[in-house]
């Protein structure tokens, strides 16, 4: 999955090429498009056109816009008709998803906390504010802040390490400061006495410093007046938010470059670069390369079982392979840079690492081949500074690749690559698929989330057993109001918006719309990950 956008990709045999798009509510996978026809019963939300064609196969049009999400809420008001929305069967694409690499982690809760105040509008609230810790997958252990205040969180939500430019840090000129923060204070400073001694504080706890940290930190991720409880503690916050400088964004744990590549049988397909802090990788190869006969190589053409950074790795397909996809993927144990980024597909609060055990972290490529015609390799990555996903797209076939994606054509000639953005709006999930020829399908899901602030409408949801930042739109006694809280680990995503009923093909579908605020107005310092 990093992180982000997520790929699966198979080849099947089909009349045409086309692409086919779904975007996610609350509720479920919302069915944009199904080439002009639909389940009975079932609304299909009209949308602008994503499509893929190639040669003279016909056009399959699709048609969907991803409106604003879906509202909860909506169907205990009564206003969503029977049979007005759907779920999604099993994912179309086959192949496993498409890995862009780093660490996956699962939100465990907050571990190590104390309380914090937040002010906003004339109303005060309390929060917990402090380290949350998340397992890794295949072993290791993550601790990591806040930096999107106001949003929910959600226990046993799935996150993956991603760059800057995938989040709200990527519109955000303080985020440089926020990475200074967390390398000049708790955890990576565990000398509590000197810790305190330079922000003139009588004493800290583990508590008192994470609290102190969280809130400086939300100070310059959220521009949002926010104190601690704890004077000392304060006093913390207020020392780390005068003291930081500007901190470049740390490179991936363990990535490759490009994810995705193509060629024609008996070639090399490649390179595909290993970027990693990790002193070594492991490289798998493909499940049926004894079978397909498709070997991960290096540059001198030897086998490749383990690579280190910089490595440029290779899939070398038999001149006489049929048509066909393969993947590889590499692992590695190191621990993982502090100041990256953890985003969440379930819209829980995005996270950033502020210390790391020896953790397991992973990456995929994949490659495909044919004989003849267009040969294309699609990659996605989310772009918070154009508010979107870019697609590239690159060519290594004898004729053009075309494809269309709202309602715009693009043709990738032979030989050449292009990068798409598709425009989403904030908070939108999508699901859409790419078919192109001899079975090429790639499918891409996820959901924009590069803003920070949102709030509840009129529910609230349930809070965990275990401390953890609250529902958001609930109060504590300290002033009313519907100021948001920290989070939550409710099933429901709570925003700031209006309900607005209108009628979608005899069905009463209600919307939210979500206002989220950028915290700055300039760019971070730009990432250069891709």
């Amino acid at each position: 999955m990093p992180n982000v956008t997520h790929g699966a990709v198979g080849r099947r045999g089909h009349a045409g090429g086309r692409s086919s798009c779904l975007f996610q509510s609350a509720g479920g996978t919302t069915p944009l498009v199904l080439n002009g026809s639909r389940t009975e019963g079932n609304s299909v939300f009209s949308a602008r056109s994503i499509r893929s064609a190639f040669g003279s196969a016909a056009h399959g049009v699709i048609r969907g816009r991803g409106v604003a999400r879906l509202a909860a809420v909506a169907a205990a008001s009564g206003l969503v008709a029977t049979g007005a929305l759907v779920t999604a069967g099993p994912a179309a694409a086959e192949g496993a998803p498409q890995h862009r690499g780093g660490a996956t982690a699962t939100l465990g809760g907050l571990q190590t906390y104390d309380q914090a105040v937040i002010r906003e509008n004339g109303s005060s609230q309390r929060v917990p504010a402090g380290l949350f810790e998340m397992p890794v997958e295949d072993g290791g252990t993550l601790q990591t802040y806040s930096v999107d205040l106001h949003n929910p969180t959600r226990k046993d939500a799935g996150y993956q390490e991603t760059p800057w430019s995938g989040t709200s840090l990527q519109g955000n000129r303080d985020a440089g400061k926020i990475r200074w923060i967390l390398q000049h204070s708790y955890p990576q400073v565990n000398d509590l006495a000197a810790l305190a001694e330079k922000a003139g504080a009588k004493s800290l706890t583990e508590q008192t410093a994470a609290a102190g940290t969280q809130v400086a930190i939300w100070r310059y991720s959220d521009r949002t007046e926010v104190e601690a409880v704890d004077p000392q503690a304060e006093k913390l916050a207020d020392h780390l938010e005068r003291s930081a400088r500007h901190s470049a964004e740390p490179r991936a744990s363990l990535t490759l470059e490009p994810p995705a590549v193509s060629g024609h049988p008996g070639e090399r397909l490649g390179p595909v670069t290993v970027r990693t802090d990790a002193e070594a990788v492991t490289v798998t190869p493909p499940a049926d390369s004894v079978t397909s006969g498709v070997k991960i190589v290096g540059k001198d053409g030897k086998p490749v079982k383990s690579a280190g950074n910089g490595t440029r790795l290779y899939f070398e397909v038999p001149k006489d392979a049929p048509d066909g996809t393969a993947a590889l993927s590499v692992q590695a144990s190191t621990t993982v840079p502090v100041g990256r980024a953890f985003t969440s597909e379930s819209r829980s609060q995005t996270q950033i690492l502020a210390g790391s055990s020896e953790s397991t972290v992973s990456a995929s490529a994949t490659a495909d081949w044919a004989t003849e015609g267009a040969i294309p390799a699609l990659s996605a990555v989310k772009n918070c500074a154009k508010s979107g996903v870019d697609i590239t797209a690159s060519n290594k076939g004898d004729q053009p690749f075309t494809f269309h994606l709202m309602e715009a054509e693009h043709t990738i000639e032979a030989g050449t690559s292009q990068t798409v953005t598709i425009p989403l709006q904030e908070d939108q999930a999508y699901d859409f698929t790419i078919q192109g020829p001899s079975g090429f399908e790639k499918r891409f899901t996820g959901m924009l989330d590069c803003r920070t602030e949102g709030a509840a409408i009129d529910t609230k949801a349930h809070p965990a057993n275990e401390p953890r930042p609250a529902s958001a739109g609930g109060t504590t006694g300290m002033g009313g109001g519907d100021l948001a809280e920290t989070g939550s680990s409710g099933d429901t995503p709570l925003m700031i918006g209006v309900a607005v009923a209108f009628v979608v093909l005899g069905g009463a579908v209600v919307f939210l719309l979500r206002k989220k605020k950028d915290p700055a107005g300039t760019p971070a310092q730009g990432s250069t990950e891709k």
